[in-house]
């Protein structure tokens, strides 16, 4: 009923923005003036419609009763196909990673309206992990800052963060094992995912290149970088830290010092002077996400679904384990062993697939698996990143 009275309101006011007179098509061009005004009377009617939607995510929120807390009224699905709404409707000029934007952060102010999700994240600020809170997110989910990508899976599992959000996988070097290991024994749930295109500055207080002596970073930024490093820097001392930001906070004390960081993380520890960027040796270096929670959500039509499985040792194990998808139809997007921590050169397997647990060819393919595999461990059914 709320939905379809917004759906009422929101169309009459598209009724009635078509009615109102367009500028004239004359010799004249309409005057700076002129067209100020316009976009003043456009700009108040946006804010007009998003007051209003905000009310009706009040009302939605009334409408579902009195719930525990923030997380019990964030619907990761319901925002999915919101934002694949956007894009279909989107004609330009604007493009469609811009208006995605925009659409995030009014789900995120509306959304903070109850409470403010608190949103775990490997710290402190200036990470690329913090990045990728925002653009999930947006600037209204609080963001907790902690010390490793462990402690992010104890406090959603300790129910201290409503949500966490971890790398799990860079488009040029690969797997976080860190975060696969974490899944062999933590009950937390993936429900979400992000992509985030990663660009490594180098960072320092004086902004010259000759003055740098020793470089900070991440392993991994190191890794992304190491061509260019190779290149530009061959003497410098690399010092591996626990995170970005944190080698931005060492290298601002320090003329002979540089930092391998994003963006945000210069802004936050007030290195201001870009050295260079950006430096990592793929154009297209992006990393995904995971987003960590306590339940899995319904489906909203472009899922993916992430298992763990232990195999049985015995000849064409893999290939038992993995027939149960292909005679169902189901995609495979990504495979990974690790060592399942049980016995010696035992392995259990992560999985990424398309759809989501409640399809019926998926729910098939499981049940087959069951009879083939030692351990069938269900991670997390959740939308596909939007952009």
């Amino acid at each position: 009923m709320v939905f379809r009275q917004m759906q009422r309101v929101v169309m009459t006011k598209k009724s009635n923005l078509s009615k109102q007179p367009r500028a004239e098509s004359t010799s004249k061009p309409a005057s700076l003036a002129d067209v100020r005004a316009r976009i003043d009377g456009i700009d108040r009617q946006i804010q007009e419609l998003i007051a209003e939607r905000a009310h009706f995510a009040h009302q939605v929120g009334k409408a579902k009763g009195k719930l525990a807390a923030a997380v019990d009224y964030y619907r990761p699905e319901r925002e999915s196909r919101v934002l694949r709404m956007v894009i279909d409707r989107n004609h330009g000029p604007l493009a469609d990673e811009v208006l995605v934007r925009l659409f995030r952060e009014i789900m995120s102010a509306c959304l903070a309206q109850q409470e403010p999700l608190k949103v775990g994240y490997l710290g402190p600020e200036g990470t690329f992990s913090e990045q990728a809170v925002r653009k999930h997110f947006g600037h209204c989910a609080h963001g907790l800052p902690l010390a490793s990508i462990e402690e992010v899976f104890q406090e959603v599992e300790a129910g201290h963060a409503d949500f966490g959000v971890v790398p799990v996988e860079n488009s040029g070097e690969g797997t976080i094992q860190i975060t696969l290991d974490m899944f062999l024994t933590s009950s937390v749930k993936i429900c979400g995912e992000v992509e985030l295109r990663v660009r490594q500055y180098l960072l320092s207080r004086s902004g010259h290149v000759q003055d740098i002596e020793r470089i900070y970073s991440h392993p991994q930024s190191f890794a992304q970088t190491r061509a260019w490093l190779r290149a530009n820097l061959p003497g410098a001392e690399k010092i591996p830290v626990s995170s970005n930001a944190e080698a931005a906070r060492r290298a601002r004390n320090a003329d002979d010092a540089a930092a391998i960081a994003g963006e945000a993380a210069a802004h936050v520890y007030g290195l201001k002077k870009v050295v260079m960027s950006p430096i990592q040796d793929r154009e297209d270096n992006t990393t995904r996400f995971l987003v960590l929670g306590r339940k899995t959500f319904s489906g909203c039509g472009h899922d993916r679904t992430s298992i763990l499985v232990s195999i049985r040792d015995k000849p064409g194990a893999l290939f038992d384990v993995l027939s149960p998808f292909a005679a169902h139809g189901i995609s495979m997007n990504r495979i990974e062993s690790r060592p399942s921590h049980h016995a010696n050169w035992e392995y259990a397997f992560f999985i990424d697939l398309d759809g989501h647990i409640d399809d019926q060819p998926m729910r098939a393919a499981l049940a087959e698996l069951e009879s083939h595999a030692a351990q069938v461990k269900v991670l997390g059914s959740y939308p596909v990143a939007v952009l």
